[in-house]
């Protein structure tokens, strides 16, 4: 065969791969499937940059890139979103249409902590060269590379028709995250989920109404519920956070001494209760345990200037007529209260109980009680 021959000779077309072979003509939900199913991580982020290059100023969006690489990697549903939009087309799927919405409160989000992420490059670095982050950006950075990543991913499942959710408990225990910093964070996220929820619900904001037109009332609900109980957990992780305190210095000596023969349960899984340290307890004004076992919750008083002091397995100085108990019927609802509010506030809902409070408490605690909270006032 000649050499010119062999030039006119046709080649083989190249088969398409990766993002070229996203399918746009049948429906935004089969791009969508396609990103979940066909691409992987560096094909995603290369969208979602693309994405937020073309949207953003170049300030902007150079601040947006300097975020963690999860933040673009991760998540196929932006990625199918952004690319659909840069191709110029509507989202047709009212169950996809806050996906634009979406996107853009997500990028925003990521202007500031990028600006952040910036100019702490500028700061004094470590030995080895890299900069050096603060305890609490790396928490930030872990948080949302986790708990927050878990959550972002329910919300996709919610959005393909699946009824899921995610048990917040664990996951702080799973990823070992830590903190009132990681609590707030966790906190602020779904309460942003859970405001635009009930907006939605309750009509009060057109775009939102919109945005959720396809997601039936009771379904609405139940993701509230999903958010609304995740709160409460997160009450009860501030508090194990709280619990792992150390007693101030004045205390330490005695308190430790005092404490070293006390019987108490350290964690409840059933409850998801943590026991604070039981050297908290000496010199302080009120004390509320919870008997996992007999689902008891006892508020103790002292009138002593001294606070209280603690003699075997015993809670001396409490004042007979101020301390009280009561059994619980539905505990989870109300150990949250007593976790996060004040004394007053607690009595109040106290007065809404409709089981007996019993006064005269012995004051013994026992492997089965949890120290929940101690007060000096």
């Amino acid at each position: 065969m000649s050499a010119a021959s062999k030039a006119n000779k046709r080649q083989p077309k190249k088969m398409k791969s990766g993002v070229a072979t996203a399918p746009t003509d049948k429906g935004f939900e089969q791009c969508h499937w396609f990103f979940n199913d066909e691409l992987g991580p560096d094909a995603v982020s290369k969208i979602n940059k693309e994405y937020v290059q073309k949207m953003y100023s170049p300030e902007d969006a150079k601040a947006i890139l300097a975020n963690p690489e999860y933040n673009f990697s991760m998540y196929n549903g932006r990625a199918a979103a952004a690319f659909w939009l840069l191709k110029g087309l509507e989202i047709d799927d009212p169950r996809y249409a806050h996906y634009p919405e979406y996107l853009q409160n997500v990028y925003d989000s990521l202007v500031q902590s990028g600006k952040q992420i910036l100019e702490s490059r500028k700061s004094p670095t470590t030995e080895t060269g890299k900069k050096a982050l603060s305890p609490l950006e790396l928490l930030a950075i872990k948080v949302n590379g986790t708990i927050l990543t878990d959550l972002d991913e329910m919300e996709d499942e919610w959005i393909r028709g699946e009824k899921s959710s995610r048990d917040i408990y664990q996951l702080f225990k799973i990823h070992d995250v830590k903190g009132q910093g990681a609590v707030n964070q966790v906190l602020e996220y779904i309460t942003d989920r859970v405001n635009e929820l009930r907006e939605a619900k309750e009509k009060k904001c057109e775009q939102l109404v919109e945005a959720f037109a396809h997601v039936p009332k009771k379904e609405l609900d139940r993701r509230i519920s999903v958010f609304e109980s995740m709160v409460d957990d997160l009450e009860k992780i501030r508090s194990a956070a709280k619990a792992t305190r150390k007693p101030r210095k004045r205390k330490a000596q005695t308190a430790d001494k005092q404490v070293k023969d006390l019987k108490f349960l350290k964690e409840d899984n059933e409850y998801r209760l943590v026991s604070i340290s039981p050297e908290q307890v000496p010199g302080s004004i009120r004390l509320y345990t919870f008997n996992v076992k007999t689902r008891v919750l006892t508020e103790y008083v002292t009138l002593a200037k001294s606070g209280f002091q603690i003699k075997g397995t015993t809670i001396q100085n409490h004042d007979p007529e101020s301390s009280r108990s009561v059994k619980l019927r539905k505990p989870h609802e109300f150990l949250s209260t007593v976790l996060s509010k004040t004394p007053r506030q607690i009595d109040k809902e106290w007065n809404k109980l409709t089981t007996k409070t019993v006064e005269g408490v012995n004051g013994r605690i026992n492997s089965d009680s949890i120290l929940l909270r101690v007060l000096d006032k």
